[in-house]
């Protein structure tokens, strides 16, 4: 593992534990030309993703991306660090196991939007004014009438 310090390949693991519910492997490293100290995860991966956006491009699935724009909508909110992990560990397993290669943006959306509906009711409408493109504030209480609707369902 090269250090994000200084770039050596010569790291050391000093201590490894569980993570994530048995999920990863939270790894403390030191560097040995430095003398600097990191953490790196090790998750399993079934499998390659592809996003394909509604551009019609294609891109390489990104964890940590899907990660800052959970943590973004959370932004001066309270919530609880390891929540937010088994959300996003959540909706990596569940795009994993459709057993497709490649994974519309659209469902990635949905499926963000479903968990922070569970975590957050303002995290879960700033992600939907930003993956919803709302133009104006009638959108926000068109989606706010609907949060209300569904919540006396």
């Amino acid at each position: 593992m090269r250090c994000p310090f200084c770039g050596s390949d010569e790291t050391q693991v000093k201590d490894s534990r569980p993570a994530e519910d048995g999920a990863s492997v939270r790894r403390r490293r030191e560097c040995s030309a430095c003398g600097g100290r990191f953490t790196t995860f090790e998750r399993v991966q079934l499998r390659e993703l592809i996003v394909l956006k509604s551009t019609g491009k294609r891109a390489p699935f990104d964890r940590d991306k899907l990660m800052r724009s959970v943590l973004i909508a959370l932004r001066k909110r309270e919530f609880e660090p390891e929540r937010v992990e088994q959300m996003v560990s959540g909706i990596v397993r569940r795009l994993e196991a459709t057993g497709e290669s490649e994974i519309e943006s659209k469902k990635i959306g949905e499926l963000v939007m479903e968990g922070l509906a569970k975590l957050d009711d303002v995290a879960y409408v700033r992600y939907a004014s930003v993956y919803k493109n709302f133009r104006e504030a009638k959108d926000f209480e068109q989606f706010l009438g609907g949060m209300d609707e569904a919540d006396h369902e």
